[in-house]
C-alpha cells in the first residue's frame, strides 16, 4: 500500500509517498481501509519535531491522524466493529498514518460513522471536532443562554466550537479576519470583532467562557475578560499558558485528545445537521504532498483540506 512518510523530524522534504506492507491489527485495533483523511496544523508541527516528547522517536513515521473509511480487519478482542463497517476516527499521536490507503486504529478512538454524512465530511471532524467538544462541553460544562468568546472562530477547532457552543443555547461572540465577517455571521457568530482591532478593554467581565483556539491572548488578558467563576479554554499550550493553568482553576488546556464521549457528541450533531464541517479542497494522495506545504506555508485555510487515497473505488 502507499502512504506518506518521513525517516526524520524536519522540513516538508522529508517526506514521501512510499510503497509499505500493508498493518496488521493488533489487540483492540482495526483495519481500516481509507476513503478520506484530513490535514490539521498538528500533523506539520509533529513533522517539524515541536512535539517529539508526545510523538516519540521511532521511524519511518506516518503522517496524519484523522480518516474515515471501511473496516477491512479486527484484532484480537474487537466486539464493537465487524468488517465492513463505515467508521471515522483519529489514530493517536504515536500511531499517526492516517495519510495512506490503510491505517490501523485503537477502537476508542474510532466511532460509527453517521449514515447521513460523506466520508470526506466525517474525516475533518475527529480532532477539531473533539477538541471543541472536550473543551466547552466537558471541561466548561457549558449552559445555555451564557457568554462564548471564540478567537480563530473560522478556523478547524473555532469553526466546531461556535456550532457546538450554539446548539447548547449559548451566545458567541467571535474574532477572525475583517474579511471572513460575513461568514462568520453565516456559522452564527453574534458579535464578530476584527481580530486587528480587538479592544480588550471593552469587553471586561463579559464572558462566561473564552476558547482561545488562535493562541492569541495571555491568560491574564482572558482574566480580564472574564465574569466571575467564568473559565478560559486554550489550544496553544506555551510553557507560560502551561504553568498559569495548573496554578489557576480558571484557565485550561485542551488537548485533540478524542474520547467515546465527544465522539458521540460530535456524531450525533453532525447526523442532526448541528456540526457540518467546511472543506476547502480535496486531492487525492499522489498530490497530498504539495498540498500540505502549501497550507503550512499560507496556514490560511478556506475550510479543511482532505486527501483521498489513490485506485478506490468511490
Amino acid at each position: 500500500m502507499k502512504r506518506i512518510q518521513y525517516f526524520k523530524y524536519g522540513d516538508p522534504e522529508e517526506l514521501s509517498l512510499a510503497d509499505v506492507d500493508r498493518p496488521k491489527p493488533g489487540r483492540g485495533q482495526i483495519l481500516v481501509q481509507v476513503k478520506a483523511a484530513s490535514v490539521n496544523p498538528m500533523d506539520w508541527k509533529i513533522r517539524r519535531g515541536e512535539m517529539k516528547i508526545l510523538s516519540g522517536s521511532r521511524f519511518p513515521r506516518g503522517l496524519g491522524h484523522d480518516f474515515s473509511g471501511v473496516v477491512d480487519a479486527v484484532g484480537p478482542d474487537v466486539k464493537q466493529f465487524k468488517v465492513g463497517d463505515e467508521v471515522f476516527g483519529a489514530t493517536t499521536i504515536r500511531q499517526a498514518g492516517a495519510f495512506a490507503e490503510y491505517v490501523v486504529a485503537d477502537t476508542k478512538t474510532v466511532a460509527l460513522k453517521p449514515s447521513n454524512i460523506t466520508f470526506e465530511q466525517a474525516a475533518t471532524m475527529t480532532v477539531v471536532g473533539s477538541t471543541a467538544w472536550i473543551g466547552l462541553v466537558a471541561k466548561a460544562k457549558l449552559r445555555a443562554g451564557q457568554s462564548v468568546l471564540v478567537t480563530g472562530c473560522l478556523g478547524g477547532v473555532g469553526r466546531s466550537a461556535v456550532q457546538i457552543a450554539r446548539m447548547h443555547g449559548a451566545i458567541v461572540t467571535g474574532n477572525c479576519r475583517a474579511s471572513g465577517r460575513e461568514d462568520a455571521q453565516a456559522l452564527g457568530v453574534s458579535e464578530v470583532i476584527d481580530y486587528n482591532a480587538f479592544d480588550i478593554g471593552s469587553y471586561r467581565r463579559r464572558f462566561d467562557v473564552i476558547f482561545d483556539t488562535a493562541g492569541a491572548l495571555s491568560l491574564r488578558q482572558c482574566g480580564a475578560m472574564l465574569k466571575k467563576g467564568g473559565m478560559s479554554l486554550h489550544i496553544v499550550p506555551t510553557p507560560a499558558k502551561m504553568i498559569g493553568c495548573l496554578l489557576s482553576p480558571r484557565h485550561h488546556l485542551v488537548f485533540a485528545n478524542p474520547t467515546p464521549d465527544s465522539f458521540a457528541g460530535i456524531a450525533e450533531a453532525a447526523e442532526q445537521g448541528k456540526l457540518a464541517p467546511v472543506i476547502g479542497r480535496v486531492v487525492p494522495l499522489s498530490e497530498a504532498i504539495p498540498a500540505i506545504v502549501e497550507l503550512e506555508k499560507t496556514g490560511n485555510p478556506k475550510g479543511k483540506l482532505v486527501i483521498a487515497p489513490m485506485e478506490q473505488d468511490w
